[in-house]
């Protein structure tokens, strides 16, 4: 067989599904160490390109071999390499850079409304379309705003209403875009910097998806990871926490350099406004980090019972709390600066600002 017909290609998109159902997917990212420990896959193999002809010998001759760097042209000739030793592979399609906006969705039902998990897999970024009757709610949207249309299409719904939990510092926010698309409503809290257009919220505010099902604005101020960070709670059935609350650790207080009294707030917030409520409730946070495992047709969701037993650090009173988030914050988002200024609409936004998102999420206190 010639070398050339034991390589392929896949795609992000196809990736996914395999990430949980084939039991002979074996992955190698042939980046350098650094890459790969800063940014990875679930589960790959790192062997750099260098070494991977000497270390042809421990990959599987019966495995779904598929071959991955940062944008294609590294695992290209690491295949072509496998494929020297009789080894077919597949290489993964714009690699890294197109694992950043690769998504999927899962969908439940939550207290007579329907809620749509939109996973941005290579960011760990969660938005969520929430609907019932015809109308539904988007919030936090990523910049590919397409698949919120779509997902509204599909269930015949009309988008009233955009909301952004905060004003994020690790990716773009597609809440204009998709109101521009849309003509929905923008509903921000204004104790975040946003130099646009918008509907302030006001504590206690709702909306009403179909008669008796309201969205309901949990709290106007859940202030600590930003000033302005904000939870939505769809009846006593679910809480949108943004990232003030992850399911493995809560938001970081550091980037808007006032780490202390940030964290003194989130501290507040935590207590008063989101471990108060009932143990049933499901939070649906607007982040997961790679310590969080992720399978197809699960939301990335927890009772907020079972995040109050395993995340120590709610436990703890407030000055050790403080100390633990500020001696516990690790690198800031890459970029996050002129993230954030595109967000707040202080800088427009161009192409090359969508190369500021490449890389993980790191809202959250290690």
């Amino acid at each position: 067989m010639a070398s050339s017909e034991l390589i392929s290609t896949i795609s992000t998109t196809d990736l996914v599904p395999l990430l949980d159902s084939d039991q002979n997917l074996y992955m190698i990212d042939v980046r350098e160490p650094d890459e790969v420990a800063d940014w990875q896959i679930p589960g790959v193999h790192n062997v750099p390109l260098a070494l991977l002809e000497s270390s042809v010998d421990e990959f599987p001759r019966d495995g779904h071999l598929v071959v991955i760097c940062a944008a294609g042209t590294r695992a290209q000739q690491g295949a072509q390499i496998l494929a020297s030793h009789g080894i077919s592979s597949s290489v993964l399609v714009g690699g890294m850079r197109a694992w950043a906006s690769t998504y999927d969705v899962v969908t439940g039902g939550y207290g007579g409304a329907t809620v749509v998990q939109v996973r941005r897999r290579g960011k760990g970024c969660l938005s969520y379309v929430i609907g019932a009757g015809e109308t539904a709610v988007v919030i936090d949207p990523s910049l590919e705003v397409d698949q919120y249309v779509r997902i509204a299409t599909e269930h015949h719904w009309t988008i009233t209403h955009v909301l952004d939990t905060h004003l994020h510092a690790d990716h773009i926010s597609g809440a204009r875009s998709l109101v521009a698309r849309t003509g929905a409503a923008l509903w921000l809290n204004p104790a975040d910097p946003f130099s646009f257009a918008f509907e302030p919220l006001v504590d206690g505010r709702a909306i009403e998806l179909t008669p008796g099902i309201e969205l309901t604005v949990a709290s106007v101020s859940v202030p600590g990871h930003t000033e302005g960070s904000t939870m939505y709670q769809l009846g006593e059935y679910a809480i949108f926490t943004g990232d003030t609350l992850f399911l493995e650790s809560v938001g970081r207080p550091d980037l808007a350099e006032q780490a202390e009294s940030f964290a003194h707030n989130l501290f507040h917030s935590l207590h008063e406004r989101v471990l108060p409520l009932s143990d049933d409730i499901t939070v649906f946070p607007a982040h997961y980090g790679a310590g969080v495992e992720v399978h197809s047709d699960e939301f990335v969701a927890r009772p907020l019972g079972e995040l109050r037993h395993s995340l120590p650090a709610l436990a703890l009173g407030e000055d050790d709390f403080v100390r633990w988030a500020i001696e516990n914050v690790k690198d800031r988002p890459p970029n996050y600066q002129s993230i954030v200024l595109v967000n707040a609409g202080r800088k427009e936004l161009s192409g090359e600002d969508t190369e500021l998102e490449l890389g993980p999420n790191r809202c959250a206190v290690a």
